[in-house]
């Protein structure tokens, strides 16, 4: 379901009846674990943090926004997140926005939604909220990673054959620190501007609305593409791509996370 760019493995010798060795077994349920604790610190803060959804997002913005994006992730090489330095001009406007007089507040979430079509964006700034990101983003993934070991053991331990128990030894060696696969002190060492994305081709909008945020799904994509009653998979589906930018501006730490909805098969394209 979830493609992201942080850890990609396209070796042809990846074939789907090939059988997966423990330490692969593990860690590929460490990068599921990965990717649900940046969506759930993402959009948790309706929820957790007093922030709002703010559902009339300028069109000019949006449409600034979606295409500085697109051409930032068009200069990134596939090989890494870390942004080329002709590309520091549009990350520093991007993460600035919220410093403009009438600019848009922090920690909200900006919504820009036409039928089938949706946009969020939401900015952090300073230490207070990207700490606090970057320690939501932590307890995720340790809450979950934890949850599957006690399961595994439960469930797999009594077997005591080599592959189980290489398994849930590869399990127990997991030590992942978030704000490290973030490059959270190279950014700020090195003055770094990045960007990372997480794609899913099918997300469900409930649970992006009702689980991570806690908010009708109309707010997010409009009463007219909103699921109605006993709504199918299908009803629920959509095509999901989140950036994440980071970065430092004028000496204090930023982030910017992009998320772009269609319900049709189309990608994301620089239309608004």
């Amino acid at each position: 379901m979830f493609d992201d760019d942080h850890d990609k493995d396209d070796s042809p010798d990846r074939s789907a009846d090939r059988p997966i060795d423990p330490a692969q077994r593990a860690k590929e349920k460490a990068d599921e674990f990965r990717t649900h604790a940046e969506l759930a610190a993402v959009f948790e803060g309706v929820r957790k943090f007093d922030a709002a959804v703010r559902p009339r997002l300028d069109p000019e913005l949006a449409r600034d926004v979606q295409r500085t994006i697109a051409r930032l992730e068009k200069a990134k090489s596939p090989d890494s997140p870390v942004l080329p330095p002709a590309s520091a001009d549009d990350a520093i406007r991007l993460l600035s926005l919220p410093l403009a007089d009438d600019g848009p507040a922090t920690n909200d979430y900006h919504v820009r939604a036409r039928p089938g079509e949706a946009l969020i964006v939401r900015w952090l700034a300073g230490p207070d909220e990207l700490d606090l990101f970057y320690a939501r983003l932590q307890a995720h993934f340790d809450a979950a990673l934890a949850a599957c070991r006690d399961d595994e053991r439960n469930t797999h331990g009594w077997r005591q054959d080599p592959p189980t128990l290489a398994y849930l030894a590869a399990l127990d060696a997991i030590d992942i620190r978030m704000a490290d696969r973030y490059l959270r002190e190279a950014i700020r060492a090195h003055n770094l501007f990045v960007l990372s994305t997480v794609t899913a081709d099918e997300m469900d909008l409930l649970h992006l609305s009702d689980y991570l945020m806690g908010v009708d799904p109309a707010d997010l994509v409009g009463p007219t593409s909103t699921p109605g009653d006993a709504p199918t998979e299908r009803d629920r589906a959509w095509f999901f791509k989140l950036f994440s930018l980071r970065g430092v501006v004028e000496g204090v730490e930023r982030m910017c996370f992009f998320t772009y909805l269609q319900k049709t098969e189309d990608t994301f394209e620089d239309g608004w």
